[in-house]
């Protein structure tokens, strides 16, 4: 019966896709209704699905709040923090991949970082603070980025090491034999050839990275400086939750991602059939 409903030329098949589709929509539909709705409105005992009054001043307010400010901030931090982690990501998954190391240090280096990654943030936190305090590091959104590396370049290298271990090596041996250099076998033929893992990689490094929450709450005291998420967390108080204005900051952190994620795909996958040609 199951394999009969998920065939596609059932007739149950479109029935239960727009189940899931709406299953899958319904929470991104119910936070932009309720960033519409009036304060009233939102507290009703019983929700209405669409808004009987359209507002706007729920992004208003937002807005001349100071979420802007945040929002650019969390677009810069995840912006620089996943470019330095595909980059240094990508260079090091390369070389254990295609270098070998005595004692199978590789093997060690990979089962070191997964351990580093799995450890509870807040292991973490106390060493880090310390650290980046003697280095002058705190409130600051650089020192943002480089702290973000604990949860953004495991994640490249692991993933990486997986889309280049699968690139077979008679590639950089043709052009090794053509004269080209290490360098350019990496930028002109490795590279190509795995941009669609650099684009899967890179989409899970923003996402990763745009929620982040601990790090931004320890290393982070200004609010000028603050991210979304801490922004977000601003809306929620002791005893009122301002939903309309929650909901309607919640719409401004999920645009950008979206659109991000939309346009590093397209461009990339681009140049990927390009690259093949």
């Amino acid at each position: 019966m199951a394999s009969y409903v998920t065939t596609k030329h059932s007739p149950l098949f479109p029935i239960l896709m727009i189940v899931i589709l709406l299953i899958t929509l319904f929470p991104i539909y119910w936070i932009v209704v309720t960033s519409l709705k009036t304060p009233v409105e939102n507290i009703l005992p019983v929700p209405t699905l669409y808004p009987h009054k359209f507002t706007l001043d729920n992004y208003q307010k937002v807005l001349l709040g100071g979420s802007l400010r945040n929002l650019f901030n969390s677009i810069f931090v995840t912006a620089v923090s996943t470019l330095l982690s595909l980059a240094i990501g990508f260079l090091a998954a390369y070389a254990l991949v295609r270098h070998k190391f005595p004692l199978k240090f590789n093997v060690v280096f990979l089962v070191w970082i997964i351990i580093v990654k799995m450890l509870p943030p807040v292991v973490l936190a106390v060493p880090l603070y310390e650290m980046f305090s003697k280095m002058h590091l705190i409130n600051n959104l650089w020192g943002l980025v480089v702290v973000f590396q604990v949860y953004t370049l495991p994640y490249c290298i692991w993933m990486l090491f997986g889309f280049l271990k699968t690139l077979p090596l008679e590639y950089e041996e043709a052009a090794d034999i053509d004269g080209a250099s290490r360098l350019q076998i990496v930028r002109l033929v490795v590279f190509p050839l795995v941009q669609t893992g650099v684009v899967a990689t890179a989409i899970f490094s923003i996402i990763v990275a745009w929620d982040e929450f601990l790090f931004s709450m320890l290393f982070i005291r200004s609010p000028e400086l603050q991210t979304l998420p801490l922004a977000i967390v601003g809306y929620i108080g002791e005893f009122e939750t301002l939903w309309g204005q929650l909901m309607a900051i919640s719409v401004l952190a999920i645009i950008p991602i979206i659109i991000f994620v939309r346009f590093v795909y397209r461009e990339m996958a681009s140049a990927y059939s390009l690259g093949l040609k």
